[in-house]
């Protein structure tokens, strides 16, 4: 039997449709990208480095738009990728690393722009600024003490590395597990986090902090605190720097940079808890891709999906949301 003959005209008008179809996708897919990459984007705050300005599980909206025309000023909040981050020296995928998935956002507050001085000093035992000669007003930075917490169940983190001790105990190095332990429940399994001495447990302002998770002192029974406006131990190392007015960083709160072209210095409010330019020197400005501006919502929850969060703790969830640190420009 002869095959039926297809209506040309339909078989076009279809091919047409699939065409047409496909190419409207990739076009919105392009402006989307565009939109992203050039005109705003959305933020996840991880950390506690910007406390009490921003808090781990709060929502940003940023403006790309505007550091098209001008560049960052001093005071501004800005998201940028992380220093530290390797790109490949693969010309596609550090195009693909740079706008599609590579490194981290970061989060600080630009102190110095380019061509600026900013020093670093310790004062009455309290860290100060000086920019550009003139000490530094800074009524931003976190006042409230930082309280040590496990991140997970106590418990369940004494069973893990417990388990893991023994399997090193097993290549004969106890030394090296005991070290392990340490370094396990006091660095990966810890935070710090903004605590008001005057509130109770249950009506912290910032996050709802659990009993059992606290870390306090064996034999007062008192939590550990770390005061705000502690300076950071400096390292005498770098002294000659220092005494001959050379720029210098050492992971302290003693510091001199003349910021050169495009070297911003960047700072995290909570100044107890953040990794920044005290640690990895001048920020390269081809790195900041946005102004955080906006706060759209804010939760107490480290995940990076709120709605997994609330899907496995749906009546927990919304005792957490922070309704008083919804809907608000940041500055």
């Amino acid at each position: 039997m002869s095959r039926p003959k297809q209506n040309k005209s339909y078989t076009s008008f279809y091919r047409s449709c699939r065409s047409s179809g496909w190419c409207e996708i990739l076009f919105w897919v392009v402006v989307i990208f565009l939109i992203r990459t050039f005109c705003f984007g959305l933020y996840q705050v991880p950390t506690g480095s910007m406390e009490t300005t921003m808090l781990v599980g709060e929502r940003f909206f940023a403006d790309k738009a505007t550091y098209l025309f001008r560049k960052p000023q001093r005071g501004e909040i800005i998201a940028f990728n992380d220093p530290q981050f390797h790109y490949s020296t693969s010309s596609a995928m550090f195009l693909w690393q740079n706008y599609v998935w590579g490194p981290s956002n970061w989060t600080k507050r630009v102190i110095g722009i380019p061509g600026d001085i900013v020093r670093g000093v310790i004062e009455d035992d309290k860290p100060v600024i000086y920019l550009n000669h003139k000490k530094l007003d800074e009524p931003y930075l976190n006042k409230y003490p930082l309280v040590i917490s496990f991140n997970q169940d106590p418990e369940v983190l004494y069973e893990r590395i417990k388990k893991e001790r023994e399997k090193v105990l097993l290549r004969g190095d106890a030394q090296f597990a005991d070290k392990k332990l340490v370094n396990d429940f006091m660095s990966d399994n810890t935070v710090q986090l903004s605590y008001d001495p005057s509130a109770p447990l249950n009506k912290q302002p910032f996050y709802l902090l659990k009993e059992n998770r606290l870390i306090r002192d064996q034999e007062s029974g008192e939590l550990i605190l770390h005061e705000p406006e502690t300076p950071l131990i400096r390292n005498p190392t770098h002294d000659r720097e220092r005494r001959e007015g050379k720029s210098h960083w050492n992971c302290t709160d003693e510091f001199y940079i003349e910021l050169g072209e495009n070297q911003y210095w960047v700072m995290g409010d909570n100044r107890e808890g953040s990794k920044d330019c005290r640690f990895i020197g001048p920020l390269d400005g081809r790195l900041i891709h946005g102004r955080i501006i906006f706060r759209i919502f804010s939760v107490d929850s480290e995940y990076n999906w709120w709605i997994f969060d609330l899907l496995r703790h749906p009546i927990e969830f919304f005792k957490r949301v922070r309704v008083n640190r919804c809907l608000q420009f940041v500055h």
